[in-house]
């Protein structure tokens, strides 16, 4: 709000001091509400008032507004200060519609027009507050009004530089809540070539503005690359005095590089070599600039943050390429540097950019190199942001010559990680365990130890998964079943491991029946004391292993009892029958 003593209204400024001087809540509604009467009375019955004065009674009610009051009346004469010629008028109406007037007021047509009249005024400050409301409304109302006006005014020859740079970004905010709304349109060709604007405020701007229309019409901002290139190459080769207006903290205009960095995102390398060159050129700049020390009389914090993002934003283009194998294996080099750093964003910022360069055939063995760093910081993190950036990376860089250690620090995490994560987490690893299984006994443990660490949160395709290739490997059928046996004598056991145990000695219970404390009997016995504390469905997905099992034992107790009879008739003396207890018996031979 524009300064009470500047503009003398004297009146505001008593009624403010009211306000704050007022002991209770009660005593300032009592004080707002006498306000609100006298400003309706001034506004309906003093048809004299100038345009001061409504000034002064609009400005009453946006303080009354910004207390947290409704205010249902002064629209209108907010309204017609738009047409005043005074700046501070024309200023307290334009705050007033901004805040105040909703999308479907039947005053909307009244301030269309009245912005489009100061659009075409020879005033830029007016111009200028124009398009400052319809950026701040953003409707669609003002998307379809001035959807074509606005382009015109940005490449007009004729409009001055600070009204290039409110215009451009005027339009993004628009094109952002609105993008079917626009069209690539003539006007294309002329927006890219505001790149090569003297101005550097123009030029922040519009690079701003073809970033986000270059997403959606590539083809026709593709004429930005090498003008982005030129522009870039520029500032990594100025130093701060060159550009010392749009210099921060002795870092030459960092703000503008990320834009045009990210903007060169959009598109694949150039094929032009000499633009390849430059741009190359310029990413090693950035490179190379990243490892100096900082100027002797900058502000370190600010001086590195600025760094810092153009470097970040360098990487990201490095990645994106993904064609120069000494820039990425140099990325990430310099990315290690901060795996170990005191700054927490700088810690996430490098793990979240790893993780790309991890999927980089050029670049991930340099990134395996910082193993021993990553599986660290997942042990004495403290930000749990951090530490999940940091399985995401591990997960990335995973291969079959370091799967079993990743695996193996993943499933110790797992115990003490944030349940937030978790059940990515068990994602992962299964994902892992059976990319990278050479044996696919280590497989079952992997899934087994899942189930057991962190039941609640393996999904139904996890341990479908492992019954998958249980059911399809003969080789591992007999192991598993004598794992999920040892599994489910712990009195702790999860009911997904009931579900998986159940399943696989159902089918294959048989394969270690032979053995001493695994005959059908006792698995019986083992999976019905699990029964009672089962849900509904899981004891549905038992009943057919039942049965297979029950049946099992009954065939066991025949051969037995045809056994006895043969021993006890002399027809065989080439087994000995040896009571092991009164439900069990074990034949040797």
């Amino acid at each position: 709000m524009p300064s009470v003593k500047g503009d003398g209204m004297r009146g505001l400024a008593v009624f403010i001091s009211d306000i704050r001087n007022c002991k209770s809540k009660e005593a300032e509604l009592k004080r707002i509400n006498e306000e609100l009467v006298d400003i309706r009375s001034k506004f309906k019955d003093d048809k004299t008032l100038d345009g001061y004065q409504k000034k002064k009674y609009v400005c009453k009610l946006l303080f009354i507004f910004l207390l947290g009051n409704d205010i249902d009346f002064g629209h209108m004469e907010a309204v017609n200060l738009l047409s005043s010629n005074k700046y501070t008028e024309k200023q307290i109406g334009y705050l007033f519609i901004s805040v105040l007037i909703e999308q479907q007021s039947d005053l909307m047509k009244l301030i269309v027009q009245g912005i489009r009249n100061d659009l075409t005024s020879r005033n830029p400050v007016h111009v200028n507050l124009a398009l400052q409301c319809i950026s701040n409304m953003g409707s669609r109302e003002m998307v379809e009004a001035f959807c074509t006006d606005l382009p015109k005014l940005l490449v007009s020859g004729e409009t001055i530089d600070f009204v290039k740079q409110s215009a451009a970004l005027c339009i993004l905010k628009l094109f952002r809540n609105s993008p079917e709304s626009f069209q690539p349109g003539e006007y294309a060709s002329r927006i890219v070539h505001l790149l090569n604007d003297s101005h550097m405020g123009v030029v922040t701007s519009a690079a701003s503005l073809i970033e986000a229309l270059s997403k959606k019409w590539p083809e026709e901002y593709k004429g930005a690359v090498p003008l982005a290139i030129s522009r870039l190459s520029r500032i990594v080769t100025a130093t701060y005095t060159d550009l010392q207006d749009y210099t921060y903290y002795f870092v030459p205009a960092p703000w503008l590089c990320v834009k045009l960095l990210r903007l060169l995102q959009n598109y694949p390398p150039p094929d032009d070599p000499s633009n390849k060159a430059r741009l190359l050129e310029c990413l090693e700049g950035i490179l190379n600039k990243a490892q100096d020390a900082p100027a002797p009389k900058s502000k370190k914090v600010q001086h590195s943050n600025a760094k810092n993002a153009v470097l970040f934003e360098a990487i990201a283009l490095i990645i994106h390429m993904d064609s120069e194998p000494q820039l990425l294996v140099r990325a990430c080099n310099q990315l290690g540097t901060f795996l170990s750093h005191r700054e927490t964003n700088l810690r996430y910022l490098a793990l979240e950019s790893m993780c790309l360069l991890a999927t980089s055939e050029f670049s991930h063995d340099a990134v395996k190199k910082h193993q021993d760093t990553i599986i660290n910081s997942l042990k004495t993190e403290r930000d749990v942001s951090v530490r999940q950036r940091a399985v995401d990376l591990l997960y990335a860089m995973c291969d079959r010559s370091n799967a079993n250690q990743i695996v193996a620090e993943m499933l110790a995490y797992l115990e003490t990680a944030d349940f937030s994560i978790r059940e990515e987490m068990v994602l992962k690893v299964a994902i892992l365990a059976e990319k990278y299984a050479t044996d696919y006994t280590w497989y079952v443990d992997v899934i087994l130890k899942l189930i057991r660490i962190a039941g609640d949160y393996v999904s139904e395709e996890v341990w479908y998964r492992v019954i998958q290739i249980v059911v399809n490997h003969e080789d591992v059928q007999e192991y598993a079943a004598e794992t999920v046996f040892k599994a489910l004598q712990n009195p702790t056991c999860h009911e997904i491991m009931v579900k998986v145990g159940g399943y696989i000695l159902g089918e294959f219970g048989n394969l270690i029946a032979v053995y001493k404390g695994y005959t059908a009997q006792i698995q019986y016995k083992l999976l019905s004391c699990w029964l009672d504390l089962s849900s509904i469905k899981t004891r549905r997905l038992l009943h057919p292993s039942f049965i297979k099992i029950r049946k099992r034992a009954d065939e066991s107790r025949e051969s037995k009892s045809q056994m006895e009879d043969k021993m006890a008739s002399g027809l065989s003396e080439q087994f000995s029958l040896c009571t092991m207890s009164s439900n069990e018996t074990l034949y040797l031979c």
